[in-house]
């Protein structure tokens, strides 16, 4: 994959990709590069080597602002709405960061606004800085709503009423909010977001490919009625079963100490042992 962007930096190192968006002063979404995150989209979900994507912003004080109103403001307003039935690129680009076989991480140390907050609810985790994480929708008070995925995904996020507070009163959700009410992951101190996000990303890259892409398509199961889920679940069980990576790693688990007093006092040291060194 070739990963050339104007305003983008793609890192790759094995199966992890390092996004860093660089469009100063603010990382406003422009159309050049709202076009720009859209391809790359794209690019990530065609990239059959990669298992883990963290984005991440140059600027310290912004992840990304919101899309530029001026832009919005050429929108074509001299008909009558119309009810699409396909989606927008927009909401299509979205779709792509979070049904893509890889795992989504945004990594929020400054401010992320408007449409940025909307592509990164769109990422299966977000994690931020303590006292610096600042979320806003900043649509309502504009006279428009969020219309790239905002007002789908945040009451699936944080529940309906705290949606609404979070999109009608158009105002900052601190850090530490976000966190309690399930917006992000995680907080953390400045200089530690970074090396955890790293650890993380590895941690996940390290283990069976097959395992954890089918393991993020059970949980999107959960969309559906539980029944329907739960078939899809034991379904997708069978297939990571029948891999060759579960049954080396299911009778190495036994070899190292699982299933015993003192392995299973540190399962999760076990696990890191499982990992691939690739």
């Amino acid at each position: 994959m070739a990963y050339e962007y104007e305003h983008l930096t793609v890192a790759v190192d094995g199966r992890v990709a390092k996004v860093t968006v660089d469009n100063p002063p603010i990382n406003l979404i422009t159309v050049e590069l709202f076009l720009e995150l859209s391809a790359l989209s794209q690019e990530l979900a065609d990239d059959p080597d990669l298992l883990v994507v963290v984005m991440k912003s140059a600027n310290p004080d912004f992840f990304l602002a919101h899309f530029d109103v001026s832009a919005i403001l050429t929108f074509p307003i001299d008909s009558e709405p119309a009810r699409q039935e396909q989606l927008t690129d927009y909401h299509a680009m979205g779709e792509r960061f979070r049904t893509m076989d890889k795992v989504t991480i945004a990594q929020i140390e400054g401010r992320v606004g408007g449409g940025g907050s909307e592509l990164v609810s769109s990422f299966d985790m977000r994690f931020g800085v303590r006292g610096k994480t600042k979320i806003n929708q900043m649509e309502v008070p504009l006279g428009i709503l969020p219309g790239g995925c905002g007002t789908q995904r945040l009451p699936r996020m944080v529940g309906r009423n705290r949606a609404l507070e979070i999109i009608l009163a158009g105002d900052d959700l601190d850090a530490e909010t976000a966190e309690r009410w399930g917006y992000l992951n995680r907080i953390f101190e400045a200089d530690e977001i970074g090396p955890y996000v790293d650890a993380l990303a590895r941690r996940i890259a390290s283990f069976p490919m097959e395992a954890v892409r089918l393991a993020k398509q059970s949980v999107d199961s959960a969309d559906k009625p539980i029944v329907e889920g739960l078939l899809d679940e034991a379904y997708l069980f069978q297939k990571t079963l029948r891999t060759e990576a579960a049954q080396a790693n299911m009778k190495r688990f036994l070899e190292i100490g699982g299933q015993t007093r003192e392995g299973e006092l540190r399962v999760g040291e076990l696990g890191a042992q499982l990992g691939s060194k690739e």
